[in-house]
């Protein structure tokens, strides 16, 4: 999980706009789908200058950025739709957690992008930003990825009501599809937290305990990014009643009031996802301990069986001159057979109180 750092540094003219995130390898850039009922024109790679000839306020405008390295895009962006600049900056910085703001004219909604990682128990983190204008939707993703091809094909299908709606409900679809990640993401730990639990039955590897707090840390980690959602979903809910921010139609809240309650029940699940890890953990520990009785037990019946065996070869190991016994032409094979017979007797008896 990447840390939040205070920086001391204090500049003469600061500059807030500065990328955090880990994406830095991605070029920006910018596609704009421009639709209704009855038409739909797609932009690839368009450039700032293009903006003002493509963007059609009659219809409804989605503004996706791929790629948050080159500052100016974005302050072009920000300059544009007239983005206040703190927006701009929490856009930028990744280490801010969700929020949403709104204004008179505008709606700012910032969310962790959540999946797992591939081939390793870690979880990959990226932010995603929207900012909802009358007719623009506007989104910040900092690399290029699969999470809304799916509604473009939509878009470009005209499948199911997003092309008659407007740009609310393709905010909602979007903060639908983000959601979806998480469950993919909660799966995949429950996976690997049950396969851990087979593991932990045949094996003492002090590995299994490591992974086992690995998911800890990420079922919590995971806690930490819903927890802000939900209450910024349920920062949307009472929009309804606010009369200032008007981007979002009324018929609209009943689709974010679907997202606060997968909000609620991820959080459910989480809860109970950690209940098992605890169980898991704990489980570790008694299988631990129930091996090591196993192993004491072992050793104690050896131990027992061979101090009377200790007993007799120390006696007889004195060298007193006077022994009856060492005159006794078989007096060697009477003292094994005696020997023999303790061991016997004391594994009988030890199967008897079922110690094995």
């Amino acid at each position: 999980m990447r840390k939040i750092k205070y920086k001391k540094a204090r500049k003469v003219q600061p500059n807030p706009l500065e990328y955090t995130g880990k994406h830095k390898r991605y070029e920006s850039e910018m596609q704009l789908f421009v639709y209704d009922e009855s038409s739909l024109v797609e932009n690839h790679n368009i450039t700032l200058s293009d903006l003002k000839q493509c963007i059609d306020l009659s219809k409804n405008n989605w503004l996706n950025l791929h790629g948050l390295n080159d500052i100016e895009i974005v302050e072009g962006i920000g300059a544009f739709f007239q983005i206040d600049s703190f927006w701009l900056s929490d856009i930028l910085n990744t280490t801010r957690r969700t929020k949403l703001e709104e204004s008179s004219s505008s709606l700012f909604f910032n969310i962790k992008s959540i999946l797992p990682a591939e081939n390793s128990d870690n979880i990959s983190v990226e932010q995603i930003s929207f900012l909802l204008k009358e007719g623009v939707l506007i989104s910040f993703q900092e690399k290029r990825s699969d999470f809304f091809t799916h509604i473009r094909e939509r878009i470009r299908t005209k499948t199911g009501i997003v092309h008659t709606k407007r740009a609310d409900y393709l905010l909602y679809l979007l903060l639908d599809a983000v959601i979806e990640n998480f469950y993919i993401t909660i799966e995949n730990e429950e996976d690997k937290v049950e396969e851990l639990l087979t593991l932990s039955k045949v094996s003492a590897d002090p590995k299994i305990l490591i992974r086992i707090e690995k998911h800890r840390d990420n079922f919590n980690f995971l806690k930490r990014a819903i927890i802000p959602l939900r209450d910024s979903l349920t920062g949307i809910k009472s929009l309804k009643e606010d009369v200032i921010c008007n981007v979002i139609e009324i018929d609209s809240y009943v689709y974010f009031s679907r997202l606060h309650q997968k909000s609620l029940e991820l959080l459910e699940q989480i809860e109970s996802d950690m209940e098992i890890v605890e169980s898991a953990s704990n489980f570790f520990f008694s299988s631990q301990g129930h091996k090591m009785n196993q192993i004491m037990k072992t050793l104690t019946i050896i131990s027992s069986i061979f101090i009377p065996l200790t007993f007799i070869v120390g006696v007889y190991g004195m060298n007193f001159e006077y022994m009856p016994e060492l005159q006794y032409k078989n007096g060697y094979y009477i003292v094994i057979g005696v020997m023999f017979l303790i061991v016997m007797g004391m594994v009988a008896y030890f199967k008897k109180i079922k110690w094995f």
